[in-house]
């Protein structure tokens, strides 16, 4: 079977399905695991080549709805009538729900199965430690110029409530929600978490938020709580947003979760 994968949480979906060896090509985001950047890229997600798909005579394209944008890719599938399949995750379970789909159309349903009654297990032993923390407030930043910030339609606000947090934009019900510096210290963070999207973390600085004004008004300025984060890690709609929990509750509440370290609950590595 060829598969095509146009954004990058898509192959990784694949990846624990294991079945990467039928991916023959790939958006050019697509990063994990390392072995995919050899495969001939397909352009960005948001403008991809579909000349290019097209000539590849793939068995199935998965397409994506995660991104604002990506319906131009999906649009041009269905005219040039190629073999597609559309995934639109904004929670945890709709992952679990697309590794259930995509393992059906590609003849991995038990193999998917089982992976989600893994996440799923996980995620209730990390709900349940949660359970016993006092809620810290986290403001998530998606993008700086204009703020974007996902709201509580999205999993990165179940993930802070997993991880023994609250999302301060939780209240807004839309996934991802355009807001103000203002507004944001106005509900006064006691974490910032900086994952922009497509930006290394090597590439961001704490002075990017603490030279705004009125910055040093929140609570997570006056006590140095700016994280830089792996946005891998954190705004793909994937299995690897385990990997993510693992790193960011130890870190909000250390007396309650287990040390932070890179294995994968998934794949055992």
């Amino acid at each position: 079977m060829n598969i095509v994968s146009l954004c990058p949480s898509n192959t990784e979906l694949l990846a624990y399905l294991g079945r990467l060896d039928d991916v023959i090509a790939v958006d050019q985001s697509s990063d994990w695991p390392p072995e995919v950047r050899r495969l001939p890229n397909v352009g960005p997600d948001l403008r991809i080549d579909i000349d290019q798909v097209e000539a590849l005579k793939p068995d199935l394209v998965v397409a994506s709805l995660s991104v604002p944008g990506m319906e131009r890719n999906v649009e041009e599938l269905a005219r040039r009538r190629l073999p597609y399949l559309v995934l639109a995750p904004n929670t945890l379970d709709d992952i679990a729900s697309d590794l259930l789909t995509l393992g059906d159309a590609i003849g991995e349903t038990q193999k998917a199965a089982d992976l989600v009654r893994r996440y799923r297990e996980f995620l209730a032993e990390y709900r349940e430690r949660a359970a016993a923390a006092e809620p810290v407030r986290l403001y998530w930043e998606w993008w700086p110029r204009p703020i974007f910030t996902p709201g509580g339609g999205n999993w990165l606000s179940e993930l802070s409530e997993l991880a023994g947090g609250r999302n301060v934009f939780a209240d807004c019900p839309q996934a991802s929600v355009q807001t103000e510096w203002d507004e944001v210290v106005a509900r006064n963070p006691a974490h910032i978490l900086l994952v922009w999207v497509g930006v290394q973390t090597k590439k961001m600085r704490p002075s990017a938020v603490t030279q705004r004004p009125k910055a040093n008004e929140t609570d997570a300025v006056r006590h140095g709580r700016i994280h830089l984060l792996e946005e891998a890690l954190y705004c793909r709609p994937s299995p690897r947003l385990l990997v993510g929990l693992k790193k960011l509750a130890p870190l909000l509440h250390p007396a309650l979760f287990p040390p932070a370290d890179d294995s994968d609950p998934l794949l055992g590595r």
